[in-house]
C-alpha cells in the first residue's frame, strides 16, 4: 500500500496539488463489473470476482494517499442472495480468504475495519472471523475501512423506523421529538460521516440500493472502468474532480442571482 504523501498526485502524466479542504473525508464505493470483466475474456464469475478483490488493495492504497479518512465498499447487497448459488458460495469463499490473509496487512497498516449489514445470516465461521478483525484493528486511526456486507439501505430504514416506532409506543420518546437526528442514530452508519463522494464502476449509473439516506448530498462520479480494472490512480482521478467540484447542499452560490420574470 501506498505511503501518505503530500496530497501532489499524478494524474495521466501530469501532477496536481489537492488542497487539503477539499480531500473528501468519506469516500463510498459501488464494485460493479466483475461479472463482465470475466465474460469478456471469457472466464468464470468467480475469475473475476477473485481480480475484483485485487482492486480493493489498489482502492485502499489510494484512499490512504489521497488522505481520505472512510472508505466504504459495497461487498454484498441484500439482493446478492438471489444468484446463483455456485456464485454466492464464490463470493463468501473469497471473503473467508479476504478475512483470514488480509487483515494483518491492514492492521500493520494502522486501518480500522468495520462491518455494516446484517451479520445474522451469514455463517458462523464469517461472523467470528468479522468479529476477530473488527476487534484487531478497533484502535487503528489511518483509514476506517467500512465493508457493506449482506446489506440494503431500504431494510435498514425500515429498522430504523420499526425501532423509532417501539420507542414511541414504549413512552420513550414522542412524535414531536423525532427529528433528522433521530433517524440518523438509529441507522447502522450512526458512527460514520455521510459519504461525500461515491463512485460507482462499470458505467452503470445508478445507486443499488446503497445507502440511499446518507448519500443525499454526495458528490456522485460514474467510471466506465469495470471493477477489477480499477487502480490507485482511478481512485485519486476521482478525488481530484471531487476536488474541483462546489458542494452546494441545495444552496445557491453567494454571487448567484437569480431573477424571476414574467412574461
Amino acid at each position: 500500500m501506498a505511503a501518505d504523501g503530500d496530497l501532489s498526485v499524478g494524474t495521466h502524466g501530469n501532477v496536481r496539488k489537492i488542497e487539503t479542504s477539499r480531500i473528501p473525508k468519506h469516500v463510498a464505493i459501488i464494485m460493479d463489473g466483475n461479472g463482465r470483466w470475466a465474460s469478456k475474456r471469457k472466464l468464470p464469475k468467480s475469475v473475476g470476482h477473485k481480480k475484483g478483490s485485487e482492486a480493493v488493495k489498489e482502492a485502499i492504497s489510494g484512499a490512504i494517499k489521497s488522505g481520505v479518512k472512510y472508505l466504504t465498499l459495497y461487498a454484498f447487497s441484500t439482493e446478492n442472495w438471489n444468484r446463483p448459488q455456485d456464485e454466492v458460495q464464490d463470493l463468501m469463499g473469497l471473503l473467508r480468504f479476504y478475512l483470514k490473509r488480509e487483515i494483518k496487512e491492514l492492521h500493520k497498516e494502522n486501518v480500522k475495519l468495520h462491518v455494516l449489514g446484517e451479520k445474522s445470516a451469514l455463517d458462523a465461521e464469517i461472523t467470528k472471523l468479522i468479529d476477530d478483525a473488527e476487534a484487531l484493528t478497533a484502535d487503528n486511526d489511518r483509514l476506517t475501512l467500512v465493508i457493506a456486507l449482506n446489506y440494503g439501505s431500504r431494510q435498514e430504514i425500515l429498522k430504523a423506523v420499526q425501532a423509532i416506532a417501539q420507542k414511541v409506543e414504549e413512552g420513550a420518546l414522542s412524535t414531536k421529538a423525532i427529528t433528522l437526528e433521530t433517524l440518523d442514530d438509529a441507522l447502522l452508519t450512526k458512527e460514520i460521516p455521510d459519504p461525500d463522494l461515491v463512485i460507482r464502476t462499470s458505467g452503470e449509473q445508478r445507486l443499488s440500493n446503497f445507502l440511499l439516506w446518507q448519500v443525499a448530498y454526495s458528490e456522485l462520479y460514474f467510471s466506465d472502468v469495470l471493477w477489477p480494472d480499477f487502480a490507485e490512480q482511478h481512485f485519486i482521478d476521482a478525488v481530484i474532480e471531487y476536488g474541483g467540484r462546489e458542494r452546494r447542499f441545495g444552496a445557491r452560490p453567494d454571487d448567484e442571482i437569480i431573477t424571476d420574470t414574467v412574461a
